[in-house]
């Protein structure tokens, strides 16, 4: 790396003992090095999104997205603390004041006590409705494996192929991540609304501001998975997607202060050797399709690192009595405000707008990109609702090995029978912490209270 940088230092004019003069060429050349920095680590060339524009290089856009974001963030913070200051539960008064409270203090109805019934306990299956119920999984497996492999297929599409290209045109990449972020959410929260308004929710009690830290990490854990696609390829984020685990298990314990137990360690550590030999074994092939590169990981770990403490926020929001789909409406009411304000800011959402009006193609994949996702979120609620998360879980698993095997049909990803290994490691250890957990819930019921099965670390 040494080396690296020291070929670098002698062949770039701006090293030189410049004159005055050549100040703007210094100012070029630095984040043109800072823009290979990712290439150089992993040893190959610069990719072609980095070579079009320092303004294409992700970690420049994230630092503009995050700026759009603290656009909004920050005078928002500024106004709750005036409101907190003055004590505007007690004095305000006037048509802004139901808006306000609702907002800024909420009504502080905690789910502890749960005594007015409104959300029933999931109901078991019993042997007369044994059919039904059958029918009602199948619905559930089916709705969501539909849902989140189009979902998967159609998001490597529009993040890895061009658009419009013809015998002599090469066409053209849709680059702004940021924007399908905002397509999926403003069709998350229109569902999400319509279903609040048609069916019957509990009192909301949760202030709304704190709905936007969950939004803020989901929008930044959505962007970085969209962007990471740039580089590496989509069974590699797959897998990379099933060892957020362990950051979860570490957010937990920073966050809500969780205790987990033996097994779940034992498996996390499964997990990440099955990760390790998938990612090992893709490294000495260099194709485009299956390359890992630095950037790529950066952008992963991202992901992973964002997405547990979204999780994480949640569970603590769910303390107030509310649904899952009130969770999903307050979250993504500002993640729509986050980015579009973002994407007016940057100028994006116009220029977004005029790509989908060249390619038509685009524009049915994005609107089905949405469609999937907001649907997705809906068979997750009833799955749940209905069959508990064991079950879930046991679902998109399945939902994540058809995924890889589905993409690599598809898009020609080769998978090498290390990597083939890892691939399994990690889906045995993903359903041994289903049967564990499923054991470890039978096992706690027959015993007495106040007894734990298993110590906890």
């Amino acid at each position: 790396m040494v080396g690296v940088f020291q070929d670098v230092e002698w062949s770039c004019p701006c090293t030189s003992s410049p004159p005055p003069a050549s100040f703007s060429l210094r100012r070029f050349c630095i984040p043109l090095l800072l823009a290979s920095l990712p290439a150089m680590a992993a040893g190959e060339e610069i990719a072609p999104a980095l070579q079009d524009s320092w303004g294409d290089f992700w970690l420049f856009r994230f630092f503009v997205n995050a700026a759009g974001y603290a656009s909004i963030v920050v005078p928002g913070f500024l106004l709750i603390q005036y409101f907190k200051r003055r004590n505007y539960l007690e004095t305000g008064r006037g048509i802004c004041f139901p808006v306000i409270k609702s907002c800024v203090f909420g009504s502080e109805v905690k789910s502890v006590h749960q005594d007015d019934g409104s959300l029933p306990p999931r109901a078991e299956p019993t042997e007369s409705s044994t059919a039904r119920q059958v029918f009602k999984l199948l619905f559930c497996a089916a709705g969501l494996q539909i849902s989140y492999l189009t979902w998967g297929v159609l998001q490597e599409r529009v993040m890895t192929r061009t658009y419009g290209a013809t015998e002599t045109d090469p066409g053209e990449k849709f680059k702004d991540s940021q924007f399908l972020v905002f397509m999926n959410r403003i069709l998350a929260f229109t569902v999400a609304g319509l279903y609040c308004a048609l069916t019957k929710q509990p009192r909301h009690g949760a202030p709304m501001y704190k709905y936007s830290f969950a939004s803020l990490s989901n929008i930044l854990s959505s962007w970085c998975q969209y962007e990471a696609l740039k580089y590496i390829s989509f069974p590699t984020q797959v897998l990379a997607k099933a060892s957020k685990v362990i950051p979860v298990m570490m957010m937990g314990k920073l966050v809500s202060r969780k205790s987990y137990e033996y097994w779940e360690y034992l498996t996390a550590a499964l997990i990440s050797v099955g990760v390790s030999m998938f990612l090992l074994s893709s490294a000495p092939n260099r194709t485009v399709s299956t390359v890992t590169t630095f950037s790529g990981i950066v952008l992963l770990a991202g992901y992973i690192i964002f997405d547990s403490f979204t999780s994480n926020w949640q569970d603590a929001l769910f303390t107030y009595k509310m649904s899952p789909v009130q969770m999903m409406f307050g979250v993504n009411v500002f993640s729509c405000l986050f980015t579009v304000g973002s994407l007016l800011e940057q100028g994006a959402l116009l220029e977004s707008l005029r790509f989908m009006a060249r390619h038509s193609e685009f524009t049915a994949h994005a609107v089905l990109l949405s469609v999937c996702s907001a649907c997705g979120q809906l068979f997750i609620f009833y799955t749940i609702n209905h069959f508990g998360a064991a079950v879930f879980t046991i679902i998109m698993t399945l939902r994540q090995a058809f995924a890889i095997l589905l993409s690599c049909l598809i898009y020609g990803h080769t998978v090498t029978v290390v990597g083939g290994l890892g691939i399994a490691v990690v889906f045995m250890a993903l359903f041994l912490r289903v049967y564990a957990r499923s054991r470890m819930k039978k096992r706690s019921k027959k015993l007495p209270p106040g007894e734990t099965p298993v110590q906890k670390v």
